[in-house]
């Protein structure tokens, strides 16, 4: 699992904001703001546990409540490699704010408990360590578990959770590890086959996602049916991993259907985490938050809400308020049925 986390320090150039697509002039999409907060917005997170009986595990979660009561669409959050679910705090808020059930997962076994009671010059090793394929396959079974606890919990009377939640309509995401995790239960092919893909996922956001370390991308995403988002950056670098930028590029090019990427000029790996990582180099660009609200936010809106002026604003020229020139964005909408 060497190609999980991070990316060489390569730089390719990026083109001026590229689109793929028809833009159009779409009215609609200039009354829609993905980042805009109502009042009051969301409500203070919620740790829960998860205890999956069958595999003797127990998962914590943060749960992230909109104000609005009644049942709303459920985003899942799978957090990187010595992470935890109190992380990625920003997308946590925003998401709730603006009318989802935000659920960040916390992965025994690859999350701080890796690193936090280590000298510190042995935690890049028990790190490298953790980065194995028994933690992604624990992680990746991790998915269904809590996914099946949120329906027990929704068909309730009492639980915090209880009628809360449409569960017909459920996004996965994460960052790093958390990408590739999310890849997995999101259609990603292994050996041929699909066999670890949760049918109930409708649409998925892969920050720092990366191609298999064997195999031809083309194959490993061919069986991919829902719309995938992936966010990267031309500085997308951790300490851990074998993937090169040109991994986490590969995935676009070969999803066969509804797609977008977005790729941050001079993003780092931790452009999309809450603060900087080991090894950052450089100042952190404020304005890489705003772009991954704005686009992840309409992403949603467009596939879980089935808002028909988010896809105006995505496929439109709405990207382009929220970008700086030398980012990188395009698309492939869905064909039109005949």
């Amino acid at each position: 699992m060497r190609h999980i986390f991070a990316s060489l320090a390569v730089l390719l150039p990026m083109a001026v904001i590229a689109v793929t697509g028809e833009a159009g002039e779409m009215p609609e999409a200039t009354r829609y703001d993905p980042l805009a907060l109502p009042a009051g917005g969301g409500l203070k997170p919620a740790d829960l546990t998860v205890r999956d009986q069958t595999r003797r595990r127990e998962i914590p979660i943060r749960v992230y409540l909109p104000a609005d009561k009644k049942p709303a669409a459920v985003v899942l959050f799978s957090h990187g490699l010595g992470g935890t679910r109190k992380g990625c705090t920003y997308l946590g808020k925003h998401w709730s704010a603006r009318g989802y059930v935000v659920v960040f997962l916390q992965h025994p076994g690859s999350d701080d408990s890796v690193w936090r009671d280590q000298p510190i010059g042995g935690r890049m090793a028990a790190m490298r360590r953790a980065a194995s394929g028994r933690n992604f396959m624990l992680r990746v079974r991790d998915v269904p578990a809590v996914l099946d606890q949120l329906t027990a919990w929704n068909k309730g009377k009492e639980h915090l959770l209880a009628s809360r939640m449409d569960l017909s309509r459920v996004g996965m995401s994460g960052h790093s590890f958390g990408a590739v995790t999310t890849q997995a239960v999101s259609g990603q092919a292994f050996a041929g086959r699909t066999p670890l893909t949760d049918p109930r996922i409708r649409a998925a956001i892969a920050f720092s996602p990366s191609s298999p370390r064997r195999g031809a991308p083309a194959a490993a995403f061919r069986l991919v049916k829902i719309p995938w988002m992936l966010m990267t950056g031309t500085r997308d670098v951790a300490a851990i991993g074998t993937a090169d930028l040109a991994s986490r590029l590969a995935v676009y090019p070969a999803l066969p259907g509804e797609k977008y990427e977005l790729v941050l000029h001079d993003g780092q790996h931790s452009a999309f985490t809450d603060r900087a990582l080991p090894g950052d180099t450089g100042k952190r660009n404020p304005n890489h938050h705003r772009a991954i609200l704005a686009l992840s936010t309409a992403f949603w809106d467009l596939h879980l809400r089935k808002l028909a002026p988010a896809g105006a604003w995505l496929r439109g020229d709405g990207p382009r308020t929220v970008l700086e020139a030398k980012d990188r964005w395009q698309f492939q909408a869905p064909r039109e049925k005949q």
